[in-house]
């Protein structure tokens, strides 16, 4: 008997966390359906791109073409008009690892003027960039850029915390690097689905930072 409870209790395991991956991905993706444009002619102009960021280099070695990718399409963004400042948040968690600063130095190398760049260090993860783009940088419409399948997270983020967001998609990775990665995607997805769920909030928050008001551009880590 022990047994068979212990085998129904492991089905049902399986099941719930299945249906929780289906429900969760499938929530996000009608939530940021048509929100996210591969074309700068299609899509709207913003005051406001969040650039989300990553690692410049694999840690094997090399570019890491998600970081060069983003970068085109924030430079594309901003040349064509339909953005006026770049809002870069990413991973400062230590004093050999500065995610925003690295994106910065290769956009002003792109020829993105530093004036328009803000730096959030305290954008940890998808939810923490989202959340504090409005409670801390005060921007309650804002264009995202990333690839698309991080945009569309980013999105049901958004939407769930009363930001208009829209999605401008960088070039994806093809071949295996890029399938492991939409692999992940899956429960990154769930993650973010919970997380709104339980209203779990970022690591850091702060004094506000309104862009385009305030001379002080780069936002450090506080709480």
């Amino acid at each position: 008997m022990n047994k068979k409870k212990l085998i129904y209790g492991l089905i049902s395991l399986f099941v719930a966390v299945f249906l929780l991956l289906v429900i969760s991905n499938y929530s996000i993706a009608r939530i940021a359906k048509n929100k996210t444009y591969f074309n700068t002619s299609e899509i709207k102009k913003n005051k406001v791109g969040l650039l989300l960021g990553t690692a410049k280099y694999y840690k094997s070695g090399g570019i890491n073409l998600y970081f060069k990718y983003r970068i085109d399409a924030a430079v594309e963004l901003y040349k064509s008009g339909k953005i006026e400042y770049i809002l870069v948040s990413g991973d400062n968690s230590s004093v050999y690892y500065n995610e925003p600063m690295t994106f910065k130095k290769e956009l002003i190398k792109r020829g993105v003027p530093a004036e328009v760049i803000y730096l959030d260090y305290a954008g940890f993860r998808t939810l923490d960039s989202v959340i504090r783009s409005k409670e801390i940088f005060e921007q309650t419409e804002i264009t995202i850029i990333s690839q698309q399948f991080q945009n569309e997270r980013a999105i049901y983020i958004a939407e769930s915390k009363g930001i208009n967001a829209i999605g401008f998609n960088a070039k994806d990775m093809e071949g295996t690097h890029g399938l492991k990665v939409k692999f992940r995607e899956y429960f990154a997805r769930t993650k973010a689905f919970i997380d709104i769920a339980f209203n779990v909030q970022p690591r850091f928050y702060g004094e506000k930072v309104p862009i385009g008001i305030n001379q002080v551009q780069d936002c450090a880590e506080s709480n």
